[in-house]
């Protein structure tokens, strides 16, 4: 039996490779999908694109797939980053869950002088990403960094990244608009979005220092920090990514 379940796997697959489950994703195919001896998953390791297997062996506490035959060639993913201040943790959760939907290829949480949340947990939003390229039909899970300083993070900015900067003081200025005649040229590119409670005066004045930073009006309202994402990416991808 075929199936639309998809797992992220930590192994090479190739033809009549075996392929061990942990007991995370035992359980899942096993007790929350249902899925038994001879039935099928697609499986991805971000290396070898996707492949259909089927169960040989299936238990509690793991199982074994056997690759049968690659389904979808290894995918890229725009060269996009997105920097965001973490808020409360369902939205966070949205936000990395649409970055990764939408196609960005690293996750960069960034600790602002008004940022709610003081810290987070890489390693849960680390999963929430791996889940979303499953959901998504993805062959590549982006990077989820831990929380970092702004200021550290633009201290050591590459030369040739531009930075697609959110601001909200240009709202209802040229909306939706990709700033300048230059942002068609090919290049590496990131997104940063703000905290609730905005940039600081100091942050502001340091990103209209630095060459690399693009300012975007995102319309004439002011978006809350998970809307903001969410248009911001949308609006690069169709204008810059793999939309066009």
């Amino acid at each position: 039996m075929d199936t639309k379940t998809r797992l992220y796997v930590d192994h090479d697959l190739g033809p009549g490779q075996a392929v061990p489950l942990t007991a995370d994703q035992a359980h899942y195919m096993f007790s929350v999908m249902r899925h038994g001896v001879g039935d099928s998953a697609l499986l991805f390791n971000g290396r070898d694109g996707e492949w259909r297997a089927k169960v040989a062996q299936a238990g509690k506490r793991g199982g074994i797939m056997v690759c049968d035959q690659r389904t979808l060639p290894q995918r890229g993913l725009p060269d996009l980053w997105l920097l965001f201040a973490p808020i409360k943790k369902a939205r966070t959760d949205f936000i990395v869950e649409k970055a990764v939907e939408l196609g960005v290829a690293r996750i960069l949480p960034v600790q602002t002088r008004h940022t709610n949340a003081e810290r987070i947990r890489q390693d849960r939003l680390q999963a929430h990403a791996t889940e979303a390229a499953e959901q998504c039909g993805g062959t590549l899970v982006p990077e989820v960094v831990e929380l970092q300083p702004l200021d550290r993070v633009l201290a050591a900015w590459p030369a040739d990244r531009r930075l697609l900067w959110c601001d909200e003081a240009l709202a209802g200025q040229t909306a939706g608009k990709m700033p300048g005649n230059d942002t068609t040229s090919p290049g590496p590119w990131a997104i940063l979005i703000g905290p609730e409670g905005g940039f600081s005066e100091g942050e502001q004045a340091r990103l209209r220092t630095m060459p690399q930073v693009h300012a975007l009006c995102l319309g004439p309202r002011i978006l809350r920090a998970d809307t903001a994402a969410v248009a911001a990416i949308t609006l690069w991808q169709t204008a810059l990514g793999d939309w066009r």
